[in-house]
């Protein structure tokens, strides 16, 4: 059996090893060491005590700490971190996530098992100090270093989940682009978190009617019940921020009014949620307050769904027809002067 190659069969023959970890230690000098953490792993994980998991991880990444062997290190120091979350040493976790990223950043190619192992645990990392944004972004690059028919239907139905709920909570997150792309969404269609999916397109389009119908659902569960206040404020953003998309570069002066019309808000509250925009970056310009107009110069960068790709192709030919109407006039109103000069 060639070691280095025949993984399935390694990682089958552990699961049958009453001593995995000794199965391991036979061939950790005649395998590439990377393969041999990926082992080491394996025994580690069949481990019932996390504790045991940790020590006997903990010894294999000494025997891998080396300079020739600088990528297995830091792949195992990284799976220690995952076991130290598990055994709730986040400090610890964050500890080696730390030191692993300078390491990291000093290499322009890595192995994708080392950067789905890195963005995967700092993702666990984010998810379990709630905070939603880092947790949404590291979860993105986590799943574009996978191959999604390695995970069971239960665990792409969880991480869908979580990074929905990353998408809604996110402080700083207003376009839910990239998730609503990902084939990973699809094991939340068609199922109890249906309404959930649909969630993400009302607030991606800043459509405050369809936000309003799904209020039900969202009340059954606790942790977008109490942020409410927040995912209202976050519906009239995206409002705004599509109410701005959709018209020409040339018209991009909004009145107040206008604007409170887009955004389901009372006039006197568009002053406060244009300035949350601006203090937000997604979107820049400037407030009149005498005219009561917002002049808006440029819009946050976004990924584009098919409505706005229709709609950037209609004001195109739009743009197009007007040059081309203008260069006909041109060309018979302007003869004249052509023809003086």
């Amino acid at each position: 059996m060639d070691i280095d190659h025949d993984v399935p069969t390694v990682l089958a023959t552990l699961r049958m090893e009453a001593d995995p970890e000794l199965f391991v230690s036979t061939f950790q000098t005649k395998i590439n060491q990377l393969s041999l953490v990926t082992f080491g792993l394996a025994a580690a994980f069949q481990s019932a005590d996390s504790n045991d998991a940790l020590s006997f991880l903990s010894n294999l990444s000494d025997k891998v700490d080396s300079p020739e062997t600088w990528d297995a290190h830091v792949y195992a120091q990284i799976e220690i971190a995952r076991i130290k979350l598990h055994l709730k040493d986040i400090d610890g976790a964050k500890s080696l996530l730390d030191t692993a990223s300078k390491t990291l950043d000093r290499f322009d190619s890595l192995d994708p098992l080392i950067n789905a192992s890195y963005y995967g645990v700092w993702s666990e990392y984010y998810k379990s100090k709630a905070d939603f944004t880092a947790y949404y972004r590291t979860a993105l690059l986590f799943l574009a270093c996978v191959n999604l028919d390695e995970f069971s239907d239960v665990q792409k139905q969880q991480r869908a989940y979580d990074l929905s709920i990353a998408a809604l909570l996110g402080d700083k997150i207003y376009n839910f682009g990239e998730l609503l792309l990902h084939p990973i969404l699809e094991s939340l269609k068609n199922s109890e978190y249906q309404w959930l999916v649909d969630l993400l397109f009302a607030l991606n389009e800043g459509n405050i009617t369809a936000f309003e119908k799904l209020l039900e659902s969202v009340n059954k569960q606790p942790i977008l019940q109490n942020s409410l206040p927040f995912l209202r404020q976050k519906i009239c953003l995206t409002a705004l921020i599509e109410a701005v998309f959709k018209r020409p570069t040339s018209n991009r002066t909004l009145s107040f009014d206008t604007i409170a019309k887009e955004t389901h808000l009372i006039a006197d509250d568009v002053e406060h949620l244009v300035m949350k925009a601006l203090s937000l970056d997604l979107l820049k310009g400037h407030i009149d307050e005498v005219s009561e107009t917002v002049a808006i110069t440029w819009l946050q960068p976004r990924v584009l769904n098919k409505a706005n790709i229709e709609s950037m192709r209609q004001r195109l030919v739009a743009w197009n027809n007007d040059v081309s109407g203008l260069s006909t006039w041109m060309e018979s109103e302007g003869k004249d002067v052509w023809t003086t000069i």
